[in-house]
């Protein structure tokens, strides 16, 4: 077996869970699709949580390097536009697993399991404060709750495309966007 580094083994388990969710999420499944043994793990690992919170927390990395890539730095836009253009990218092959996975970790954390519930605290954290970044400068409405209502609407959406229901997907999407303009 070959000795892989903790960063290549953190992408092979990232891999695993954005293939197979969380049902693969213990740790000789994950330890087998990285190649390596739950030991190896739990050398690089204090232990399964570590493990796992290193893991959540490189998928919301990977997802903000992909929409860092759409929504460069120091570039902003309205609230609503913002809203359009998340909508369309969770729409994206290359975003479903990630979505998925944080639908996954999010009912988790609602049943109050560790370490989901703190890690989908910080990576939500994160997130609004990313899409606040993105919000113009000029506008001069309530920037925070501005944000949250685009994360919600956005997950929300997430979650009706993830049981097929693509057409109250676009329908909440597009309320949303009216919504916002109606506001600016």
């Amino acid at each position: 077996m070959r000795k892989y580094s903790r960063e290549e083994l953190l992408d092979r388990v990232v891999d695993a869970l954005l293939s197979n969710g969380l049902a693969g999420a213990s740790l000789r499944p994950l330890a087998r699709a990285a190649g390596t043994s739950d030991r190896m793990l739990l050398y690089y690992f204090k232990d399964k949580n570590e493990l796992l919170e290193a893991a959540f927390q490189a998928v919301a990395g990977r997802l903000l390097m992909r929409l860092e890539a759409a929504f460069p730095s120091g570039v902003t836009t309205s609230p609503s536009d913002l809203l359009g253009r998340l909508g369309a990218a969770i729409r994206e092959p290359d975003m479903r697993p990630a979505m998925q996975l944080w639908i996954e970790l999010a009912g988790a954390a609602g049943r109050g399991e560790e370490p989901h519930r703190s890690v989908s605290a910080a990576i939500l954290d994160g997130f609004l404060v990313w899409i606040d970044s993105r919000l113009s400068h000029d506008f001069d409405g309530d920037r925070s709750a501005a944000a949250a209502l685009i994360l919600s609407v956005v997950d929300g959406a997430a979650l009706l495309y993830s049981v097929g229901r693509a057409d109250s997907a676009a329908a909440a999407l597009a309320a949303g966007v009216k919504a916002l303009n109606a506001s600016a």
